[in-house]
């Protein structure tokens, strides 16, 4: 990574992990990318600092009796960065633009939960008007829903649902992300993109509430390198480095006793995805012996160090008051067992395979110590495969690996946001597996609007999950970590969404 910056330095720098993928709130599927277009756009509604949702865009809504109707007002001071008004029909285009099967967004299913929306994205309906969302007038949008969806307003404030300038898309194609081009509508519009280098942005004068918003240029850099972002920010090149992966491991130790050095828990899981439609992990034999011999302990006791409780179901502790059923955790003897049971006996004629995993160090060290648990309890060698994350989210999108590690932030604090995406043909599926009767579950859980009734039902899905089916195996629930001098630099809250909006920063005291 260079420092080409020109002018003057930001009034806020920070590390931010690796370079983004896209700005297009439609097509974004990793946490480096959602904390910048967080900054670029705004939705109905938006999170703060304690990962909560509030007014956005709109400044007030009702809902209807049977909670399925949704009417927001706008608000008349909302403007895009090049004056033109925020309007309603904005929402719906951008709704219906996410939708759209040749949009190819992996998060359309965050869409699902308004009527018509599964359908239109699936290419079974084609008349986008159906879709329920519309504009009663230029700052009306009524917005109807399949079911009663208690997390809706935390949804609205999710990318995906993020409204977009639908002139400057039509007039730049995939340009109209770049600087220059873009027209935004959040606190801070887009002045640089330098390709591994840096990224600027500058308060965005248009702002509804721009006068609330302290810091006048942020300049984010990209780096999937921890020892290279440490330097950055020991160095003083950078004020705040958040990023989860970028804490040097062999470090923590060190790193924990520092003042600066910030950690606590977020719904967010570290886990291992199957490749379910070829050999072997077609079989769930071999799936289940592979999570079955992982020391889960061992891996956050030696290498990831930050205090992660080691994952025995997908959904983390306590969200939203759901508690997981209990997974697949290690039993080497089963494990044998079963691999031996699949045709497999030690490892023998075992087919080579390849683990996926893209390029940050502590990705590396999860991956190497895999490698030597597969072939010391299994026999089997596992082939690392080590991808740049842009090619890496490619790989896993088009289900082209055996075995690759993943991670998961909840979207909104409510089970489904873990357990929604493994229905069938879900864009952030990306195992291949199908299974009739979690979707029949998944879909009785967004109709059941008893509390306890909808905790049973997610945790027999779950079951089906992380204990008989098995195209996961969670590994442990994150524990996230920020780098920053809390006596001087404010507006940045622990919160189990690990959501942290850069228009809330400011400095207290004087940076230097």
């Amino acid at each position: 990574m260079g420092c080409t910056r020109t002018g003057s330095r930001a009034d806020l720098v920070f590390l931010n992990g690796a370079e983004p993928e896209s700005l297009d709130p439609a097509v974004i599927t990793g946490q480096p990318e959602n904390r910048i277009v967080d900054a670029l756009f705004e939705g109905l509604t938006a999170f703060d600092s304690a990962g909560k949702p509030q007014p956005g865009v709109a400044e007030r809504w009702e809902i209807s009796a049977d909670k399925r109707v949704y009417t927001f007002h706008l608000r008349p001071s909302a403007r895009w960065s090049n004056g033109d008004p925020v309007t309603a029909h904005d929402f719906v285009g951008s709704w219906r633009r996410a939708l759209a099967p040749e949009t190819a967004s992996d998060y359309a299913s965050q869409l699902y939960f308004i009527k018509n929306g599964k359908p239109f994205n699936e290419g079974t309906l084609k008349d986008s008007s159906q879709i329920g969302v519309s504009a009663l007038d230029a700052r009306t949008l009524e917005v109807t829903l399949e079911e009663p969806t208690p997390f809706f307003l935390s949804l609205c404030a999710f990318p995906t649902l993020s409204p977009v300038h639908l002139p400057s898309v039509a007039k730049w194609g995939d340009d109209w992300i770049k600087p220059g081009k873009m027209i935004s509508n959040g606190a801070f519009t887009l002045a640089e993109w330098r390709i591994n280098d840096h990224i600027r942005l500058v308060k965005n004068a248009r702002y509804w509430d721009a006068h609330k918003v302290r810091l006048n240029t942020i300049d984010i850099l990209p780096t999937a390198n921890a020892n290279t972002a440490l330097n950055f920010y020991i160095s003083g090149a950078a004020d705040l480095m958040m990023d989860k992966g970028l804490t040097p491991v062999s470090l923590i130790n060190e790193l924990k006793k520092r003042p600066d050095f910030h950690a606590a828990p977020f719904l967010g899981t570290y886990f291992l995805r199957f490749n379910c439609t070829r050999p072997p992990f077609n079989d769930v034999r071999v799936r289940k012996a592979f999570s079955l011999i992982i020391d889960k302990h061992l891996l956050v006791e030696k290498i990831t160090r930050a205090g992660e409780p080691p994952a025995s179901g997908f959904v983390p502790p306590d969200t939203a008051g759901y508690q997981s059923p209990r997974g697949l955790m290690r039993d080497p003897d089963l494990a044998r067992k079963l691999l031996a049971a699949a045709g497999y006996p030690d490892g023998k004629n075992f087919p080579p395979i390849s683990y996926l995993y893209d390029d940050r160090d502590l990705n590396e060290k999860l991956a190497i110590e895999l490698q030597s648990m597969f072939q010391r309890e299994l026999g089997i060698a596992v082939q690392l495969h080590r991808q740049e994350w842009k090619v890496y989210l490619n790989s896993m999108s088009r289900i082209d690996f055996d075995l690759c590690r993943s991670s998961w932030v909840g979207d909104y604090e409510d089970a489904n946001t873990f357990l929604g995406m493994f229905v069938t043909n879900d864009g952030n599926n990306r195992t291949g597996w199908s299974n009739k009767t979690y979707d029949a579950l998944l879909a009785d859980a967004g109709r059941e609007v008893d509390t306890e009734k909808r905790f049973a039902i997610f945790r027999r899905a779950e079951t089906l999950l992380v204990a008989e089916e098995v195209p996961i195996c969670p590994l442990y629930y994150y524990v996230g970590i920020q780098l920053y001098d809390g006596n001087r630099l404010g507006g940045i809250e622990a919160n189990l969404l690990d959501d942290h909006p850069l228009k809330d920063m400011f400095w207290k005291k004087p940076r230097h």
